[in-house]
């Protein structure tokens, strides 16, 4: 499977992008979604398949949440002191 996708940064929070299907536009993101994410901001548009090597999602975890969903939404990173709190409270990671 391969999906030609445009990709749309949020102007609203850092580090936030929205996949969607070129053909589709943003017409199969919810509408409480849009309006949290504000206006989509166009970054690129890009061929995604199995084998992409994405910075900050897997490919086939996009590609499956585009054709069920109709969109894939990349959250930002997690703050180091985010994780530092997450780590405190999990007796399982090394301190």
């Amino acid at each position: 499977m391969k999906v030609l996708c445009d990709i749309y940064r949020s102007p609203r929070k850092e580090e936030m992008y929205l996949y969607v299907d070129k053909r589709d536009g943003t017409s199969k993101v919810p509408e409480n979604l849009l309006q949290l994410f504000g206006k989509p901001q166009h970054v690129t548009t890009m061929l995604v398949t199995p084998e992409k090597k994405l910075a900050r999602a897997d490919a086939n975890k996009v590609l499956n949440e585009i054709c069920e969903c109709g969109y894939y939404l990349q959250m930002p990173p997690l703050a180091d002191s985010e994780m530092n709190a997450i780590a405190a409270q999990n007796s399982k990671l090394q301190r």
